[in-house]
């Protein structure tokens, strides 16, 4: 057993290629280099992964969303159009990989003979495709980016302010929750091969991943027939759970049931709005939503935001000031965590991997990779 195999870096002697761009393959890699894969990380020598120049903001010497995706990875410059860079990477696929998660454009991994046929030579082989509209159908071989799959996926017909066009969600959560639904159908492949000793082929896509998005939403269409549309802070479900202004700032306020609802309303000085017909129970509130905001939200408005977080958790009614990126990373909570992770070389600060093993977090053994830095890894040649 290896002996840097520890319960925060489970995935040990694991070897995973990835030849991936922009976010939802590099996120997966990174899920694996920071549980202690070696992932190495195939790029165009001519400027590599196209997430590098996506700046401003840049954060020595790339953009900050490629530094945040490509930690504890190796990067390898090949370029494959050249045939004996080609056939270096498909040999060490083939003798040395347990994994690989591509997200080239549709077809151009079957023409380069990198693409899932592998398997027919090494069996063992985990082979994820990440695209972007699926494995097949009428647009199977469109390309895709995560802002056209929340709208193609009807994300954003339910994201914003009621009355107005819908909005993006500002984290690229289609690219993430598919490079997360990659990283999850690979570890359960590899369990199965420990099992069988069979690899697989997996297909992720954007699409698939923007639909498992909106379940809860095309199931109310299903069942009622009514198309849903953006609500803003609120669930289309529940009442009263939405943002509310105060007097310095905004308070998500989350009610979500009768007894939260009777603490809420003695909390606001307001307790006969228990016994109003219009808000007995959540049924009645979410019918009647419009009032119940209105009367909230007059109370609400009166005092600070600190006054009423201090008030409502001393009740139990769930709630949270609106925080802005700085007050973020500076909450004791966010500390306490260890959620902000330093690099080896103490120039950044990243976001680390929300989970812990026996209350380690995995941390970040090397920082961001140069393009091209560890190519001798595939070719056998000097950096």
């Amino acid at each position: 057993m290896s002996r840097r195999l520890t319960a925060a870096r489970p995935l040990d002697g694991i070897v995973v290629v990835e030849l991936g761009t922009s976010v939802a393959a590099p996120f997966a890699g990174h899920v694996f280099g920071d549980l202690g894969a070696k992932v190495v990380k195939v790029e165009n020598p001519n400027g590599g992964d196209d997430a590098r120049s996506w700046g401003p903001p840049f954060w020595h010497g790339a953009s900050v969303i490629f530094q945040t995706l490509n930690r504890n990875k190796h990067s390898v410059a090949l370029d494959l159009k050249n045939e004996a860079h080609r056939a270096a990477l498909r040999r060490f696929i083939l003798d040395d990989a347990d994994v690989v998660i591509q997200n080239l454009r549709p077809g151009l991994v079957r023409q380069l003979g990198l693409d899932a046929s592998l398997r027919e030579e090494n069996p063992r082989l985990v082979y994820c495709n990440v695209r972007a509209f699926g494995a097949k159908g009428p647009l199977a071989d469109k390309p895709g980016y995560d802002p056209l799959m929340q709208a193609f996926g009807g994300i954003i017909s339910i994201t914003g302010e009621e009355g107005r066009t819908g909005v993006r969600v500002g984290p690229s959560l289609v690219d993430v929750g598919t490079g997360s639904w990659a990283a999850i159908a690979i570890l359960a492949s590899l369990r199965r091969r420990d099992l069988t000793g069979e690899g697989a082929e997996i297909d992720v896509s954007l699409y698939e991943t923007a639909l498992s998005w909106v379940n809860t939403s095309v199931a109310g269409y299903l069942a009622t027939g009514r198309v849903p549309g953006p609500r803003g802070t609120e669930n289309a479900s529940l009442a009263p759970y939405r943002m509310y202004e105060t007097a310095d700032g905004h308070v998500m306020i989350a009610a979500g049931n009768d007894n939260l609802f009777r603490r809420l309303a003695e909390a606001l000085g307001r307790a006969a709005w228990v016994d109003d017909p219009r808000f007995e129970t959540n049924p009645h509130r979410v019918a009647n939503r419009a009032a119940l905001n209105d009367m909230i939200a007059a109370v609400i408005r009166e005092k600070p935001c600190a006054h009423w977080v201090d008030l409502l958790d001393r009740v139990g009614v769930p709630c949270a000031r609106l925080q802005t990126m700085d007050e973020v990373t500076k909450h004791p909570q966010t500390e306490a965590l260890g959620m902000l992770i330093e690099t080896p070389d103490g120039k950044m600060r990243l976001m680390g991997l929300p989970v812990s093993f026996n209350g380690a977090r995995p941390g970040i053994e090397t920082g961001p990779v140069e393009l091209g830095a560890d190519t001798a890894m595939i070719l056998g040649e000097p950096k």
